[in-house]
Formats: C-alpha cells, sequence, structure tokens
C-alpha cells in the first residue's frame, strides 16, 4: 500500500479582500445536500434540491442534520448560509481549506472545524466543518466520502440515545466518528511499521529509505490534524457554551481522552518510523564493515604469497651462481614453493580465526553446556 500524502491544492484567498467573500476551488465538486431530520418518534432522509427552503426543516423535528459534499459552488453554499442564518467569516473558513482544527462561537450557532483521517492508496486528511445551533447540525465536506456512516445507521436503526438527544449530541457522535476514524488509519502505519522493520533486520533495500521517509512524513500530517483537534475538544469541555449541554460534555470528555490517545500513538510511531531510520543505516554499515573485513583478510592472506611468487618470478639464471635464485632447477622446487605458500595462507587463517577475526574461538578451559535462564552457560557464571 502506498503511504503518500496526496498534495493538497488551497482555495485562492485574495489578498486584501473583503472579509466573508467565498472563493471556491474550481476543482472542487459541487455541493450536493442531503437532509436528516429524526426525533424520538422516527426520522425521514432525503436528498434537497431547494437550498433557499432548507432552514423551514428546521423546528419540523427535534434534530435536522444538513449534510453538504463539495465545496464547488459559491453561490449554493451562500445560499445554505442564509438559509441558517450563518456568519460570512464563517463560511469564509468553510471553503478556505485547510483550516486548523477550532471552535469558534458566532451569535446563536457554534462554529467547529474538524479534519477527517482517511487512508486507501493515499493518506489523505479532509476538514469537515460543523455548524451547531439550536435544533439543527449543518456540516460541510471537501468531497463525497466519509466515516460517518456509523452515526447515520444509529439514526435509522434509533440504536443507542442519538434520537432521543439534542443537536449538540449529534454534534459529540460526529466529533467522535472523526476522531475515532484515526485509529484504523493508525493502526495500518503500525502493521506497516513492522513490516518494515522485519524487512530491515534481514536484508534492507535502498528503496527503503522512500518508504520510511513517506511514513514520517505522514505521520506528521496526521500529527498537525490530530493535535488542534485536541485543543478544539478541550475547549468544548472548558468553555462556557449554551448550545452544549452538561450530560454531552461527558461523552465529550471522552472523545477527548481518544484524541489524546491518538497523540501518544501518533507520537510513539514518530519515535519508532526514526528508530528505523537509524536501524537501516547501522545495519548497512555493519554489512558494509563484514565485507571489508573478508576482503582486508583475503587481501592479507595474499600479500605474502604474492611476494613469494614475485621472488621466484624474477628468473635469475641459476647455472652463472648458487645464488641465483635456488631450487630452480630442482625437480621438487615448484612444490615446495608451493607448499610454503599454502603453509603460509593456513597458518595465516588459524591466527585470525584465534584473534577473533573470522569468528569466535572457543573458550580455554570451559565445556559447552546448556544455557540457564539468564542466557549464560552456568560454568561461566
Amino acid at each position: 500500500m502506498k503511504r503518500k500524502l496526496r498534495r493538497r491544492r488551497m482555495s485562492g484567498k485574495v489578498v486584501g479582500d473583503v472579509p466573508g467573500t467565498l472563493h471556491v476551488d474550481p476543482e472542487a465538486p459541487t455541493p450536493v445536500v442531503r437532509a436528516i431530520a429524526y426525533g424520538p418518534d422516527g426520522f425521514e432522509e432525503r436528498e434537497e434540491t431547494d437550498l433557499s427552503s432548507l432552514g423551514e426543516l428546521v423546528g419540523k423535528t427535534p434534530v435536522t442534520w444538513v449534510n453538504v459534499d463539495g465545496l464547488g459552488d459559491a453561490e449554493a453554499i451562500e445560499a445554505i448560509g442564509k438559509a441558517f442564518g450563518l456568519h460570512p467569516l464563517a463560511l469564509e473558513d468553510v471553503v478556505h481549506v485547510p483550516q486548523r482544527a477550532k471552535v469558534e462561537q458566532y451569535a446563536e450557532t457554534l462554529f467547529i472545524v474538524t479534519r477527517m483521517a482517511m487512508l486507501a492508496e493515499h493518506l489523505d486528511t479532509e476538514q469537515v466543518s460543523l455548524f451547531l445551533g439550536k435544533g439543527f447540525v449543518l456540516s460541510f465536506q471537501e468531497r463525497a466520502g466519509d466515516c460517518l456512516d456509523p452515526v447515520r445507521d444509529r439514526i435509522r436503526k434509533g440504536m443507542g440515545r442519538i434520537r432521543k438527544a439534542d443537536a449538540d449530541y449529534l454534534a459529540y457522535a460526529i466529533l467522535d466518528a472523526v476522531v475515532d476514524g484515526y485509529f484504523p488509519v493508525l493502526e495500518q502505519y503500525g502493521e506497516h511499521l513492522e513490516a518494515l522493520e522485519e524487512e530491515i533486520a534481514g536484508r534492507p533495500e535502498p528503496s527503503m529509505i522512500g518508504r520510511i521517509h513517506d511514513a514520517k512524513r505522514d505521520l506528521l500530517a496526521l500529527r498537525r490534524a490530530i493535535w488542534p483537534q485536541r485543543e478544539a475538544l478541550n475547549a468544548l469541555l472548558r468553555e462556557e457554551l449554551d448550545l452544549i449541554g452538561e450530560t454531552t460534555r461527558v461523552y465529550l470528555r471522552d472523545c477527548y481522552d481518544h484524541a489524546v490517545q491518538i497523540i501518544d500513538m501518533v507520537e510513539t510511531f514518530r519515535e519508532i518510523a526514526s528508530g528505523l531510520l537509524d536501524a537501516y543505516h547501522t545495519n548497512i554499515s555493519n554489512r558494509m564493515n563484514e565485507i571489508m573485513k573478508v576482503l582486508t583478510i583475503i587481501a592479507t592472506i595474499f600479500i605474502p604469497l604474492g611476494f613469494l611468487a614475485g621472488i621466484w618470478g624474477m628468473n635469475f639464471n641459476a647455472d652463472k651462481s648458487f645464488w641465483n635464485m635456488p631450487l630452480l632447477s630442482q625437480p621438487w622446487g615448484y612444490r615446495f614453493a608451493l607448499g610454503l605458500m599454502l603453509t603460509i595462507a593456513v597458518v595465516m587463517l588459524v591466527l585470525f580465526w584465534r584473534k577473533g577475526w573470522l569468528g569466535s574461538p572457543p573458550a580455554e578451559g570451559t565445556k559447552a553446556g546448556p544455557a540457564g535462564p539468564t542466557g549464560r552457560r552456568p560454568d561461566r557464571e
């Protein structure tokens, strides 16, 4: 699986422009609006096309959830904002992605920005903007596809207390699903790092450096996404917000704990990734040292052999004088020279082995025995 973070294009924000002006990304999908209105007695789900009448849904049922997939139409987003009385500055933050996770109070609505993490062929973090008002929750997503299907299923099937609770509990449920969505992503990164560790311990390849750096970059992106989320959840817990009930604050505290756990996991995985990079370089260095040791031993053995071969290879005439290369005229001279070279090579190999350059020599005065619980033999205690 590829672990590369997809490069994102920020929506154009013109320097010095009028505050609240919406400049959408021309490549962003066209908004698709779906509404779920529910209460203890039932629910209604439909896709909305008349954006100007969206505000009329509020009040007909205890809670209305309007979800918008796509930010590619400024007029549509402005129409939705007018229908719910949203502040222009908040709408500007909706379309100017990516934003840090945050919480802001606007008159009768609470504006919450969170980031959703998904991992398929690559890591992607998507901005999810929430507006919490009296009896409604409005959510904006950059594109279709999210981790909120469990929340929708709970509404459809009436599971848990979501159909009996107010809109603030729905906002909590969405935030909780987004935060919990980080856990399966991090689990896959944990498995990926374990696989890299096994490969590095076995036979490391040069391509592993790029894979480790990809994992570190993705983990950094997750860290940048989840750290502000913790601060935003803490603001929902600590600040006096009329739209957040005391019952919901208890659940938000659990969501905050999950965010802290995710931060700990991200930091741990980042340390592991850095350790893998060090382990890779150490393993490569050890392999290179072993190779250089073998080559050095071979070269060292051939130094005296080459010296002897060079002496006898000068071919002075032995008939002129006894001191001109003896043994050249002897029938056993060739065999004597080869035997001398072989003896020198064997003596050098034994000497290298006893010094521990070719492995550890047997310890003198000890007997091989079974290892004890500490991994040491009893005779060496």
